[in-house]
């Protein structure tokens, strides 16, 4: 299962840390990443890590957002500065794992002008 913590209420400008991981196995994941869904809206693709470290961002984050992994823990996190009110959302993590991709439950994000 996937855990997501770390969404809360923010001001324009400020920065929030994401923080998801993976509980219950000893078996080796795959890539990781971050999704968000705003209010009638369709969800979009954030950001996401290879096991290697490799990454990729959104053109709307990036310069902005930071993804991390901690293999070790099986946590990935998503460092979130100069946050602006249209990065309002739920954030979903996910990873591929057992041979297919799982998600966690979202983390809400709010930022206020």
């Amino acid at each position: 299962q996937l855990q997501a913590s770390g969404g809360g209420l923010v001001q324009a400008g400020g920065s929030l840390r994401l923080s998801c991981a993976v509980s219950g196995s000893a078996f080796s994941i795959g890539g990781m990443g971050w999704y968000r869904q705003a209010p009638g809206r369709q969800r979009e693709f954030v950001a996401t890590i290879n096991n290697g470290g490799g990454t990729n961002y959104a053109a709307s984050v990036k310069g902005r957002f930071t993804i991390s992994r901690d293999n070790a823990k099986n946590t990935v996190y998503l460092q979130m500065d100069s946050l602006k009110p249209e990065d309002t959302a739920v954030y979903y993590c996910n990873a591929f794992y057992r041979g297919r991709y799982y998600w966690g439950q979202g983390a809400q994000v709010t930022v206020s002008s």
